[in-house]
């Protein structure tokens, strides 16, 4: 069986894969990294997405053979080692931006990548047509869509810390 490395959070790990083995089934049965969710299996939902050398992929769409040498990041490796959550995480939190939970990795880890390749801001508009691939049951997006708007102020450092979310 073919063998694919790759750094994961951070940490280099090889495993053995079949050659038609998933990007988020690699991180999922074999890094035990659950944190990527498979939704619908058709790449539509978008709750497998994470970063390969930084850009968001979802995982249901990649080999785990194409990722070879790839550094990914997944849901479980945002927030720093004394807890500390990722800005976008900690708006999340703030801003109810989740109801049952289950989009809620894919749609942070798209936001991320979304607010990183527009460093002048994003208008409302800009974040709802940005998360087309990630779908969301439960929320309507207003809450998410809060919750995106005020990371980007904290990750292009035009805020020290994010706003008590209004009631």
């Amino acid at each position: 069986m073919p063998q694919v490395t790759l750094t994961v959070n951070g940490k280099t790990s090889t495993v053995e894969v079949e050659g038609r083995t998933l990007l988020v089934e690699l991180l999922r049965e074999k890094l035990r990294l659950t944190g990527t969710h498979v939704g619908c299996d058709t790449s539509q939902c978008g709750a497998c997405v994470v970063h390969v050398d930084g850009e968001s992929v979802k995982a249901c769409t990649i080999l785990a053979l194409q990722a070879n040498g790839s550094q990914v990041t997944t849901i479980e490796g945002l927030a720093k080692p004394d807890g500390t959550l990722h800005p976008m995480q900690e708006a999340f939190r703030e801003y109810h931006a989740l109801q049952c939970g289950f989009c809620t990795p894919g749609m942070v880890m798209s936001a991320i990548d979304l607010v990183k390749k527009h460093p002048d801001g994003l208008s409302e508009k800009e974040i709802r047509e940005g998360l087309e691939g990630n779908l969301c049951r439960c929320t309507g997006y207003h809450n998410i869509v809060k919750a995106i708007a005020a990371a980007q102020e904290v990750m292009h450092g035009r805020a020290q810390a994010l706003a008590p979310a209004a009631e």
